[in-house]
């Protein structure tokens, strides 16, 4: 692995869906993202001019390979871990989004004053699904109910029931749903800042490579305009729930493509911002 500064941004793939409620293949997707991340068809620039093909770009590292249940979760806060102890910003590809869990746990230990940024059709707030806690519908209720995050501002939400609504109510969830959002109301977030992003928070129309399709869903541009004008520090992100059995034409791997490229440069131009980081 080259040499990283601070702060630098770095991939690495959770191939796991075994706590998917309708559809397996989100495993499937880091590979499949990479490739078309990597693809000539594009190059590795960031809209604010980053190049993430530098030696102080972007940096990999590799899959996680796991099988089921709690030695998988286990795995996984032992590999964020070590990815943050390199003083590296982890960017996750999911997988779905029961690995946000894992994955916040090792970024809080890191970074305990956490804000948690969720772009999501669905708030994933049961306390369980089907008898399963460790549901993906169910990880910001364990992230909350440990206090792992400070404040969880949650954008896009369209598909709620009376159930979360009480979850939200509970732990004190800030919720734009899709009818605030289009009344003009933005995530103001600061601190230390930790990105979930599932790809059903986009419109189908945009991402049709998801499982649980949601129409009345936000653009590509909205969420990038959030990523690149939020306030605070991205310490971390993932991106989840891309299922490429259900793409058409790799649409939705090339908006999970550029989601990362956004992402990483964010990360890039905070650090840069750290006095002897950059410029």
């Amino acid at each position: 692995m080259q040499t990283s500064i601070p702060g630098q941004p770095c991939l690495i793939g959770i191939p796991y869906d075994a706590s998917s409620s309708f559809a397996r293949g989100a495993a499937l997707a880091p590979q499949v993202i990479r490739d078309s991340l990597h693809s000539p068809a594009g190059n590795m620039w960031t809209e604010r001019l980053f190049d993430l093909a530098t030696a102080d770009g972007l940096e990999d590292a590799g899959d996680v390979m796991l099988g089921d249940g709690e030695p998988a979760r286990e795995t996984i806060r032992n590999r964020i871990t070590d990815v943050l102890a390199k003083n590296l910003r982890p960017i996750v590809l999911g997988g779905d989004h029961s690995i946000t869990f894992p994955v916040v746990q090792a970024v809080h230990a890191a970074h305990p004053d956490l804000t948690i940024l969720h772009f999501d059709a669905h708030p994933d707030l049961y306390d369980e699904l089907d008898g399963d806690r460790y549901s993906h519908a169910c990880p910001f209720a364990r992230i909350m109910e440990r206090h792992l995050a400070n404040r969880l501002v949650q954008v896009g939400i369209r598909c709620m029931t009376g159930h979360q609504a009480e979850q939200a109510a509970q732990f004190g969830v800030e919720i734009i749903d899709m009818h605030a959002w289009a009344a003009g109301t933005r995530p103001v977030v600061g601190g230390d800042v930790y990105l979930s992003l599932d790809l059903d928070a986009l419109d189908p129309a945009y991402a049709p490579g998801v499982s649980h399709r949601e129409p009345g869903g936000l653009s590509v541009r909205d969420i990038l305009g959030v990523i690149d004008t939020c306030g605070g520090t991205l310490v971390g992100a993932d991106i989840v729930e891309y299922n490429p059995d259900r793409d058409v034409m790799d649409v939705t791997a090339r908006v999970a493509a550029k989601f990362i490229k956004e992402v990483a440069g964010r990360m890039l131009r905070d650090s840069h911002s750290i006095p002897g980081l950059g410029t």
